[in-house]
Protein backbone atom coordinates (compact mmCIF):
# COMPACT_ATOMS: atom_id res chain seq x y z
CA UNK A 1 0.00 0.00 0.00
CA UNK A 2 1.25 3.69 -0.63
CA UNK A 3 -0.32 6.70 1.76
CA UNK A 4 0.38 9.55 -0.52
CA UNK A 5 -0.23 13.20 2.31
CA UNK A 6 -0.92 16.05 1.39
CA UNK A 7 -0.45 19.35 3.29
CA UNK A 8 -0.74 23.03 2.06
CA UNK A 9 -1.72 26.26 3.89
CA UNK A 10 -5.26 27.41 2.12
CA UNK A 11 -5.63 31.10 1.41
CA UNK A 12 -7.19 33.12 4.56
CA UNK A 13 -10.24 34.48 2.15
CA UNK A 14 -11.74 31.14 1.21
CA UNK A 15 -15.02 30.27 2.56
CA UNK A 16 -16.23 26.84 3.57
CA UNK A 17 -18.02 26.03 0.38
CA UNK A 18 -14.86 26.82 -1.27
CA UNK A 19 -13.05 24.03 1.63
CA UNK A 20 -15.96 21.56 1.45
CA UNK A 21 -15.59 22.09 -2.57
CA UNK A 22 -11.83 20.50 -2.44
CA UNK A 23 -13.17 18.12 0.43
CA UNK A 24 -15.72 16.54 -2.29
CA UNK A 25 -13.71 16.55 -5.16
CA UNK A 26 -11.28 14.58 -4.07
CA UNK A 27 -13.42 12.12 -2.20
CA UNK A 28 -15.39 11.99 -5.84
CA UNK A 29 -11.85 10.77 -6.96
CA UNK A 30 -12.16 7.26 -5.25
CA UNK A 31 -14.88 6.49 -7.65
CA UNK A 32 -13.37 6.97 -10.84
CA UNK A 33 -10.02 5.91 -10.03
CA UNK A 34 -9.09 2.32 -9.70
CA UNK A 35 -6.85 1.69 -6.03
CA UNK A 36 -7.92 4.72 -4.28
CA UNK A 37 -8.91 2.79 -1.20
CA UNK A 38 -8.96 5.77 1.22
CA UNK A 39 -9.33 9.03 1.36
CA UNK A 40 -9.19 11.68 4.67
CA UNK A 41 -9.28 15.48 4.17
CA UNK A 42 -8.86 18.04 7.04
CA UNK A 43 -8.03 21.27 8.68
CA UNK A 44 -5.36 21.04 11.25
CA UNK A 45 -5.92 20.48 15.17
CA UNK A 46 -2.76 20.15 16.55
CA UNK A 47 -1.53 21.94 19.25
CA UNK A 48 2.25 20.79 19.21
CA UNK A 49 2.64 24.10 16.75
CA UNK A 50 4.98 22.24 14.07
CA UNK A 51 2.68 22.73 11.36
CA UNK A 52 5.05 25.30 9.53
CA UNK A 53 2.17 27.49 8.30
CA UNK A 54 0.04 24.35 6.84
CA UNK A 55 -3.64 24.19 7.64
CA UNK A 56 -5.07 21.68 5.83
CA UNK A 57 -4.21 18.02 4.72
CA UNK A 58 -4.98 14.75 2.79
CA UNK A 59 -4.36 11.37 2.60
CA UNK A 60 -4.85 9.10 0.10
CA UNK A 61 -4.30 5.52 0.73
CA UNK A 62 -3.31 3.58 -2.68
CA UNK A 63 -3.86 -0.08 -3.38
CA UNK A 64 0.20 -0.02 -4.96
CA UNK A 65 2.82 2.12 -6.37
CA UNK A 66 1.00 1.58 -9.82
CA UNK A 67 -2.24 2.61 -8.51
CA UNK A 68 -0.79 5.88 -7.66
CA UNK A 69 1.15 6.28 -10.32
CA UNK A 70 -2.19 5.82 -12.76
CA UNK A 71 -4.01 8.34 -9.82
CA UNK A 72 -1.26 11.47 -10.81
CA UNK A 73 -1.60 11.92 -14.29
CA UNK A 74 -5.64 11.25 -14.54
CA UNK A 75 -7.44 14.16 -15.81
CA UNK A 76 -9.23 14.41 -12.76
CA UNK A 77 -6.83 14.93 -10.25
CA UNK A 78 -5.04 17.52 -12.62
CA UNK A 79 -8.12 19.26 -12.17
CA UNK A 80 -8.33 18.71 -8.67
CA UNK A 81 -4.66 19.69 -8.20
CA UNK A 82 -5.01 22.65 -9.69
CA UNK A 83 -7.93 23.89 -7.66
CA UNK A 84 -6.04 23.28 -4.52
CA UNK A 85 -3.15 25.28 -6.03
CA UNK A 86 -5.09 28.06 -7.13
CA UNK A 87 -6.34 27.50 -3.68
CA UNK A 88 -3.29 27.78 -1.71
CA UNK A 89 -1.14 30.59 -0.29
CA UNK A 90 2.23 30.63 -2.34
CA UNK A 91 0.51 28.31 -4.54
CA UNK A 92 2.70 25.43 -5.27
CA UNK A 93 5.13 26.14 -3.13
CA UNK A 94 2.97 26.28 0.06
CA UNK A 95 2.21 22.65 -0.71
CA UNK A 96 4.11 19.88 0.84
CA UNK A 97 3.82 16.28 -0.70
CA UNK A 98 4.72 12.85 0.41
CA UNK A 99 4.20 9.21 -0.23
CA UNK A 100 5.16 6.57 1.76
CA UNK A 101 4.57 2.13 2.00
CA UNK A 102 2.48 1.31 4.22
Amino acid sequence: MIRHVVLFKLRPELGPAEVEKIHSDLVALKAVIPGMLNVSFGKDVSPEGLQRGHTHGFTVDFADKAARDAYLPHPDHQKLGGMIVAATQGGVDGITVLDWEA
